[in-house]
Order: C-alpha cells, then sequence, then structure tokens
C-alpha cells in the first residue's frame, strides 16, 4: 500500500511502507546458525524479536539481503546463576524473562527493573537484551546496567568464542565490534562481591514508552568499614553517541566517604563527563543537570541496598 505524506502546502513525499525483499533463514541449531553466518557474514542480519530491526528495514535505514531468524535456537536462549560465577544471559532470551526471572531478582535486581522499562509488555516478550545492546542505541535501557555491573560479552563465530568486556563491545552510534561471521552469544554478569551492589535510575518524558532523556547505572563496593569507597562504576546513557562509563569520575570516587558530599561529587563528575546533544526529547544543558541528579540518587539508593535500608 503506497501512503502520500504532505509537507507543508508544497512539498509531497510518498512512502512505500513494505520489506524490501530478502532471503529468510531458520537455524535450528549453533552450527546451523554459524555456517550460514560463514556463508553470509556481509549480507545477514539476525532476528531475534524484531523490535528493533524490522523497523530499520521498514524504514530502508538496513537493506539485509538475508535475515536470520534465531528463535528457535535453544543454545541461545536461558538464564543461569552461579553463588561463585556470577549470571549468565543467553543472547536469545526475551526481556520479559529477564525482567520476571527469580535469578536475576536475586543476583541482579536492578537489570530486572530496567528490563521492566523498556518499551511496553508486548515488545518486551519479544525484544532480547542481545538485541538492545546490538542496536547501539544510546538510550538503550539495559546498557548502563551491564556497564555498572562490568559484563562481559562472550561473542562466537564457526570455530571459536572471544570474550569481551561490554564497555569494548560500542564503536560509534550504532556501530559495534562484531566482525563479520560473529554474534553476540551471552552476557556473564560477575558475581557481586560482600558490601556491593548496582542501582539503576532513567528519566523519561512520559512514566511509560518512551525513550530515555538520561539514564545511568552504578555500582558500589564498599571497604570493610561500609563507609569507604572501594570500587565504583558509572554507566552513562543518551548523553553521547555510544553507551559509556564516566572512567575520569570512578577515578577520582575511589577512597572517598560516603556521605552527602559524595553524593553531591559523584553526581558533578558524571555530569562533566557527558556529552550531550540538544534534540527533540530535551537540551543539552538539561541532560547535564539530569546526569547530576540521577546519578546522585542512584548512588545513594546503592548505599541503602548495602546498608540493608
Amino acid at each position: 500500500m503506497d501512503v502520500k505524506f504532505i509537507y507543508g502546502d508544497t512539498l509531497e513525499k510518498e512512502e512505500h511502507m513494505h520489506l524490501e525483499p530478502f532471503e529468510y533463514e531458520k537455524p535450528n541449531s549453533l552450527v546451523e546458525l554459524e555456517a550460514l553466518l560463514s556463508k553470509h557474514a556481509d549480507e545477514a542480519r539476525l532476528l531475534a524479536g524484531g523490535t528493533d530491526l524490522l523497523v530499520l528495514v521498514k524504514e530502508k535505514i538496513l537493506s539485509p539481503k538475508m535475515i536470520i531468524d534465531i528463535g528457535d535456537v535453544a543454545a541461545l536462549q536461558g538464564i543461569t546463576a552461579d553463588p561463585a560465577k556470577g549470571l549468565t544471559i543467553l543472547a536469545g532470551t526475551k526481556v520479559s524473562t529477564i525482567e520476571h526471572s527469580a535469578e536475576v531478582k536475586e543476583f541482579a535486581p536492578a537489570l530486572s527493573f530496567a528490563a521492566a522499562q523498556l518499551g511496553s509488555s508486548q515488545v518486551r516478550h519479544m525484544a532480547t537484551m542481545a538485541g538492545n545492546v546490538c542496536h547501539g542505541s544510546p538510550s538503550a535501557e539495559t546498557s548502563p546496567v551491564l556497564l555498572a555491573h562490568g559484563a562481559v560479552l562472550t561473542i562466537a563465530k564457526a570455530g571459536g568464542e572471544r570474550e569481551l568486556p561490554i564497555s569494548d563491545f560500542w564503536l560509534a552510534y550504532r556501530k559495534t565490534a562484531l566482525a563479520p561471521g560473529e554474534y553476540l552469544k551471552a552476557f556473564t554478569l560477575p558475581a557481586l562481591p560482600k558490601n556491593a551492589a548496582v542501582e539503576y535510575a532513567f528519566k523519561g518524558l512520559r512514566g511509560a514508552m518512551e525513550i530515555d532523556m538520561v539514564n545511568v547505572g552504578v555500582y558500589l563496593e564498599l571497604e570493610e568499614d561500609l563507609e569507604t569507597v572501594k570500587e565504583v562504576r558509572i554507566g552513562m546513557g543518551a548523553v553521547g553517541p555510544i553507551p559509556y562509563r564516566a572512567v575520569k569520575a570512578e577515578a577520582e570516587l575511589k577512597g572517598m566517604k560516603v556521605d552527602d558530599a559524595f553524593f553531591a561529587k559523584a553526581g558533578e563528575l558524571a555530569a562533566a563527563e557527558a556529552t550531550p546533544i540538544d534534540d527533540v526529547r530535551a537540551t543539552a544543558d538539561y541532560r547535564k543537570k539530569l546526569m547530576s541528579v540521577l546519578t546522585r540518587r542512584a548512588f545513594s539508593a546503592a548505599f541503602a541496598r548495602i546498608k540493608g535500608e
């Protein structure tokens, strides 16, 4: 069906609301998937939930010659938890499964909360966290939490696997470290040490179904005195072309005593490393102020969680 859009009084533009032709494959195993990727590395795109991919294809931003549906690959679905090793989430696991998983709520409650903020219930039942991450959007809900957790990605291809810290995964806007023929296989969130917590904070224009203006994930680990910062991570979203860590702020916050001055300093330093733009959702200046406030709140919540409050 052709839909005609009118811009002003004289400008007309026709949009053809259909998908361009492509080949469709649906492997049942990792062996079949890897064989397809080896053969069609430069022309194939993986379909997990399709909530991002199909929109980009319809809008002609992407024009893959082949789409590989991984929905039937059981080896890419599931969540396992180990008190020593941490939490492993396979790439085909739906966001709704992560949201409601008892293991995720126990080992990574901030990730469960962030997953619950992604789109609508219908979207979460289709979408995967791997798609959310591989899409490369700077405002992706799960990315700041994964940065805060220090998540490690398992990236696979025919003949081998490699591990990559998630902080090295995004190279530029919607550009990742995946090489031709590779795919994201799993996320591993290391077990949290004693006296540590992760929290997530965000702000959108409305309460639901909205891309975040700013989001942030923080990791706080205390010394045995429960007052001194041993380790800290700050994962920032929607304030740059990619999700990224505020590494300068992290270095300066280590060793500080946790009090109101620490929370204020954390917000100030995070905002200083933010490089947002003006767009339809917010001005750059407002985003910087939001980053300061949200970082302060997230660290306060993490401190309260560690103290059992």
